[in-house]
């Protein structure tokens, strides 16, 4: 809102210094210090109200260290990310660019979905709290949001170069959204470009690193590839934000460690939307040039400034859980920014932490049903699942689980970055 009245007072009234509203850096900055701001400050007063209303975390009784004095810490903190994350967007970003829109409905959408669960828990006295079915039709229903919208909406491009003999369509699927316009290379160089609306995403490690939908598709017969492709695609985004969202809410056992791993995540796909948003760098990098992408690095700002403020009171010992509430979100959040900068190819490698989290889950739960219809008793390949808790029955302290765990969500996350040059 704040960028398009000093565009106003810029414009109209001449405002000496309005101008600076212009320039991404700064406003991503603004980001960062606002979310910082308030959900430091946010943070006290709402764990404090959470107390006096006795809105505490009831603590299962899994056997494990440090455990009991978890119990009736104030849970559904997540309204403190999600404040600290909303409140900046909304002042500093261009609220009705596309990419922005998208993150907003995906922080209130399954922030809803686990705000209900959280209060099904608390209010309701239930500790098995939303029916998974309804969690994951939630999950279904952004994933179908978020991939109607990348594949039908006209301001949903990326950039080609218009060349002697190429057009800048890779197939019949691709549409042109605008006429030829003009750029300048470093030196100086002339070269006319078109937007393309496509399926396509970034293919690490591959020369060309675009990869169409449409290839999938053209397995179903070349006649139905305008038909099958926009349904492979919106069921791919869908998986991608179920598993994602479930990932960020399994990794969410121990103080810190979601909050944690998804501001370093954040920071990685910051970097990825703001050189894709960029051109210049986009040329450079010879990475896929996504018009109007930089201003998500404003969101993806307030979206790291609120994870680290909320840091503030969930590192050992917590003050405060996010609970389903910040979880569900805060997976959400990733995966559909991961989708919208094209680059849902490399969330094993990004969401490498969350991936670990959710396989350690179904192979415990699949030796067990195995073994107790082989021998029949349940065995386990892991002292307890998730990994993390694995862990914490092998005698490790939590800060140090927790400080591990970042310590490999820092280094998947800088392999992430130097696929940008690795083609």
């Amino acid at each position: 809102m704040l960028y398009y009245l000093f565009t106003y007072l810029r414009d109209s009234i001449h405002l000496s210094g309005a101008g600076v509203f212009n320039y991404i850096t700064f406003r991503v900055a603004m980001a960062i210090i606002l979310s910082l701001v308030i959900s430091m400050l946010m943070g006290k007063r709402l764990i404090d109200f959470l107390r006096r209303k006795q809105i505490g975390e009831t603590v299962r009784d899994l056997g494990l260290q440090g455990e009991a004095q978890k119990k009736g810490t104030p849970t559904m903190g997540g309204l403190i990310i999600i404040s600290a994350i909303l409140i900046p967007t909304l002042l500093f970003a261009r609220v009705l660019n596309v990419y922005i829109v998208l993150m907003l409905v995906s922080t209130i959408w399954l922030g809803i979905v686990g705000f209900i669960d959280d209060y099904i828990k608390v209010f309701k006295k239930n500790k098995e709290g939303l029916a998974g079915r309804f969690k994951v039709m939630g999950q279904i229903g952004l994933g179908i949001i978020i991939g109607v919208t990348m594949y039908y909406n006209n301001h949903v491009v990326i950039s080609r170069e218009v060349r002697p003999g190429n057009t800048g369509l890779h197939s019949a699927a691709e549409k042109i959204e605008t006429g030829q316009f003009s750029r300048k290379d470093e030196n100086g160089k002339t070269h006319a470009y078109v937007n393309v609306r496509t399926a396509t995403t970034t293919l690490p490690f591959i020369k060309g690193h675009e990869f169409r939908y449409e290839k999938i598709a053209s397995i179903f017969g070349q006649k139905y590839v305008e038909y099958t492709t926009p349904i492979i695609y919106i069921l791919f985004v869908i998986f991608i934000i179920v598993a994602v969202s479930n990932g960020a809410n399994i990794t969410d056992g121990i103080d810190g460690l979601a909050t944690g791993v998804s501001a370093i995540i954040g920071v990685c796909l910051g970097v990825f939307a703001y050189v894709s948003g960029n051109y210049v760098f986009a040329g450079y990098l010879n990475i896929m040039d996504i018009p109007n992408l930089g201003e998500l690095s404003i969101f993806i700002g307030a979206f790291v400034g609120a994870c680290v403020g909320f840091l503030w009171y969930n590192a050992y010992p917590a003050q405060v859980f996010m609970g389903d509430t910040g979880s569900l979100a805060l997976g959400g959040i990733i995966a559909s920014l991961a989708i919208i900068v094209r680059k849902e190819l490399l969330i094993p490698i990004i969401c490498g932490i969350f991936l670990v989290e959710n396989i350690s889950v179904m192979l415990q739960v699949w030796y067990f049903k195995r073994t107790k219809k082989k021998y029949g008793e349940g065995r386990r390949i892991f002292k307890m699942a998730p990994l993390h808790h694995h862990y914490q029955k092998l005698g490790y302290h939590e800060s140090k689980i927790v400080t591990r765990f970042w310590i490999i969500g820092i280094v998947l996350a800088i392999m992430s970055i130097v696929t940008l040059k690795l083609q």
